[in-house]
């Protein structure tokens, strides 16, 4: 047909009326297949069992495709097995509401009409039901036509590797391949007759990635979190209170504009050093850390009361003799978890006799999976990387420099570690000057947040920013959804397409 012929396109729920037409657009689909429609009973049957998953593609009112699909359930069926039996002998009384898995029956178009992609649009109304329905995914058994052709040649995987590279062509597995199906396992004897595809077929599978499995317990998991980075002054200090009542004004602020995180920076307790700035900096830095305790005690506490999750950024910790430089995650339903910086610099190991730490995890909140690291380690792509493969969506960097040459490491590694990573980035950090305080004399810092670059995001990775050097919070919203597009259909899929084949990274 030609499209200056088309009027009219229409995508209908099937209806029992329609099926003399179904009958005659089945029959001219398949040629090759002797006695290829449904049986009047069949198709009252699949209406009555599940509508919805039953529909027609209309051009000028007259139908030129149709696709029909069931619920399975996952597991039952992701073995070996027929077309007869999916189909439970062809009644559909494998169909069940309870089930996980949408599993695509059948798909045809009227030779009349292809050419026109309107099995595209099938097939997007299937992905879409299967959101609507909040089912693990699609499947189906793909016929391979044209493998006949090539049989003495290649085993059925070879031929769909071959298919793959598009060094040979199958009018139904490059379709389904170019619809983001992927290849699972190869079916023997799938579909009695089908002479074209020796009986074989492929299980090719769509995977939903906005489904959430069921749960039994009341539960607040977000997809849009709202976070706040806090770019804190070094100021003078008289004592502990002052420190944490200036923390706390900062936390009521980002919590009042309904954030889901506060973000400290590195050391923000730097200033109470003042107070033994006559000992040596080693020293000094001891005494600093005799305060963490009765911080994180404290943190925990505000991040329940303020409902709001608080990365301590980072303050040193003594810990079986050794001095750690340490941050807390103070989650908004009472838990406190711990994490390390594990590449001290130069200057902290020389100066201080700080050791860097051994573990680092991805942290489980209730706006999806986190990591933490301390300035130096985002310099250190592997860490976020093994964070990535566990599942990260937000990195968040909590960093200490003086020098803008310093700052400059931790922002463009961090801008390179939220594109290869696929991942949100937030940078919080210092500004000002501490006169009083040995080794800690000025700071530079831009706080920040940083997106992957692709349509749905900022053209230069940038979520927010904020002014160079000014005591400021700094809020953004990130949408985790975004995240789970790009993984799957992203313009570039630095996750998904590394060598494995070539490399590895892997934790000792």
């Amino acid at each position: 047909m030609n499209l200056e012929e088309i009027n009219k396109i229409e995508l209908k729920y099937l209806q029992f009326k329609d099926y003399l037409e179904i009958k005659n657009t089945m029959i001219a689909a398949y040629p090759s297949l002797q006695n290829a429609y449904w049986e009047e009973n069949q198709i009252k049957s699949l209406l009555k069992k599940f509508p919805e998953g039953q529909v027609v593609i209309k051009v000028n009112g007259k139908i030129a495709g149709c696709a029909l699909a069931i619920i399975v359930t996952h597991d039952d069926f992701n073995k070996n097995h027929t077309y007869k039996e999916i189909t439970a002998d062809y009644t559909f009384d494998s169909h069940t509401s309870d089930g996980d898995t949408l599993y695509g029956i059948d798909i045809f178009i009227n030779p009349e009409y292809r050419g026109l992609r309107l099995g595209r649009r099938l097939y997007d109304y299937r992905k879409e039901l299967c959101e609507k329905l909040n089912l693990k995914g699609i499947t189906f058994g793909g016929r391979i036509p044209n493998y006949h052709k090539y049989a003495d040649k290649f085993s059925p995987k070879q031929y769909i590797e071959k298919v793959r590279r598009k060094e040979i062509y199958d009018p139904v597995l490059n379709f389904q391949l170019s619809n983001d199906f992927h290849p699972t396992r190869i079916l023997k004897g799938y579909l009695e007759g089908d002479e074209a595809s020796n009986e074989f077929a492929v299980l090719l599978e769509w995977h939903n990635i906005y489904y959430e499995k069921p749960v039994k317990k009341a539960s607040t998991q977000k997809t849009v979190v709202r976070l706040g980075l806090i770019q804190w002054q070094m100021r003078p200090y008289n004592d502990l209170q002052s420190l944490i009542q200036q923390a706390e004004y900062f936390i009521d602020a980002v919590s009042g504009y309904r954030c889901d995180f506060a973000l400290f920076p590195e050391f923000f307790n730097a200033p109470l050093m003042a107070q033994n700035n006559h000992l040596p900096e080693a020293e000094a830095i001891r005494e600093l850390a005799k305060h963490t305790e009765e911080i994180i005690k404290t943190f925990s506490g505000f991040s329940i009361s303020y409902n709001i999750n608080i990365i301590s950024g980072s303050m040193p910790e003594i810990r079986h003799g050794k001095l750690y430089n340490v941050g807390y995650l103070c989650k908004r339903d009472g838990t406190v978890e711990r994490y390390e910086k594990l590449h001290v610099t130069p200057d902290e190991e020389k100066i201080w006799g700080m050791q860097g730490g051994n573990k680092f995890k991805v942290f489980d909140t209730d706006c999806g999976k986190i990591g933490i690291l301390i300035c130096y380690d985002s310099e250190f792509p592997e860490l976020s990387r093994m964070l990535a493969d566990e599942g990260m969506d937000i990195l968040f960097v909590p960093f200490l420099t003086d020098t803008q040459n310093g700052y400059s490491r931790v922002r463009h590694c961090a801008q390179a570690r939220a594109i290869e990573n696929e991942c949100y980035v937030a940078i919080a950090g210092s500004v000002g000057n501490l006169p009083n305080v040995h080794n800690m004399d000025i700071q530079f810092a831009q706080s920040m947040v940083f997106t992957p670059c692709d349509f749905a995001f900022p053209t230069n990775g940038i979520k927010a920013e904020a002014t160079p050097n000014t005591e400021m919070i700094l809020i953004a919203d990130v949408d985790l959804g975004l995240l789970r597009e790009l993984h799957e259909f992203g313009s570039v899929r630095n996750l998904k397409d590394r060598r494995k084949d070539l490399f590895e990274l892997k934790r000792k």
